[in-house]
């Protein structure tokens, strides 16, 4: 049974398979009231039920009787996290998901999902993990225990818990495996799709074999990342910058172990003196968003990169922007790198 059918009774059943509902959901506590085509009519929990019974009303009369006529509701094109917020702030724990025809199509549960990204996602997942056989000779790297869970599936919840219900996974070599293990994705509540590549296309192209996205907006991600990336707020840094494609970066500092000096054109005049300085660069993180426009930007069955995509955005004056990862990042490509994760995931919740 699916969240939405857990929450859902309809108009024209009674108090009593109400009450049955309200026992099963526990602590999730809370009916939506629908008519026959879905559409939200009001809300019910056991305190509307109890107030009833207090003023006389019985398990004959309609649960209609008995709602709250107008409970707060989220359109599903709709991102506003201020608005989300503020359900948060009123102690609202779940509320519906609606189309613009006011059916329901969703519920969010704040203790599940802490927000509602309307963009799809892909997972670039076809690599063959060369620098960590023989680890990889069996299995694909996406595939790789990391703790409980491979380290594909980490970023699958993550997504999940952001709102992502659309995702897509490229994938090549050992691929039948990725398939066999999270199958259509109905298990976790979303729709998984896969395309292969029949030759390397880069790290963007496979983007393309894709038949159709949902959203205006796509999410591209290295699917051997271990990072707990705060996907809501790169969404909307992306969103109120007005950019075309977002980059997520990480630090990297450089110390010198000496006093640096700056010097003039002539080579010989000092500007400026810094003792033993730090530099900080910002190197790609290998999570990007970018409107699904940018498609068109990309050369069908050839090979290309996301790189290449992006000196492209800049060539035509289009809004790129980078969004730093200031909590845990971690590419697991070689084989230090994968030890390191098997002890950072017993102290990092990801």
């Amino acid at each position: 049974m699916s969240i939405v059918e857990k929450h859902i009774i309809y108009q024209k059943q009674s108090v009593r398979e109400a009450l049955i509902n309200l026992d099963q959901l526990a602590s999730d506590a809370i009916l939506f009231v629908a008519s026959e085509d879905l559409k939200l009519v009001g809300s019910l929990t056991d305190g509307d039920l109890r107030r009833g019974f207090i003023k006389g009303l019985g398990f004959e009369d309609s649960i209609l009787s008995f709602i709250q006529g107008n409970p707060k509701f989220i359109y599903e094109d709709e991102y506003d996290p201020t608005k989300i917020e503020n359900f948060k702030k009123s102690n609202l724990k779940i509320i519906p998901v609606l189309s613009r025809g006011g059916k329901i199509v969703d519920i969010l549960n704040f203790r599940t999902k802490s927000a509602l990204i309307p963009a799809d996602a892909v997972l670039m997942a076809g690599g063959e993990g060369k620098r960590l056989r023989p680890l990889t000779e069996k299995t694909p790297k996406p595939l790789l225990m990391v703790g409980e869970k491979p380290i594909i599936e980490y970023n699958i919840d993550r997504l999940i818990n952001f709102g992502i219900k659309k995702i897509n996974l490229s994938i090549n070599y050992l691929g039948e495996q990725l398939v066999d293990y999270f199958k259509d994705g109905s298990s976790k509540g979303i729709e998984i799709k896969y395309v292969k590549e029949d030759k390397p296309l880069g790290t963007i192209g496979s983007v393309l074999l894709v038949e159709s996205f949902y959203n205006d907006d796509i999410i591209v991600m290295n699917s051997d990342l271990l990072t707990n990336i705060d996907f809501s707020d790169f969404f909307k840094t992306y969103k109120e910058s007005n950019a075309d494609m977002a980059v997520a970066t990480t630090s990297y500092h450089v110390d010198v172990p000496y006093a640096v000096l700056e010097v003039g054109d002539d080579g010989t005049a000092v500007k400026s003196l810094k003792e033993k300085p730090r530099y900080t660069y910002y190197s790609n993180a290998g999570i990007y968003i970018m409107k699904k426009k940018l498609l068109k930007m990309i050369p069908e069955n050839e090979f290309y990169d996301i790189t290449d995509l992006m000196d492209r955005v800049l060539e035509m004056n289009l809004k790129l922007i980078t969004y730093p990862i200031n909590g845990y990042w971690l590419d697991v490509g070689k084989h230090e790198d994968f030890k390191k994760a098997q002890e950072d995931i017993k102290h990092i919740k990801l």
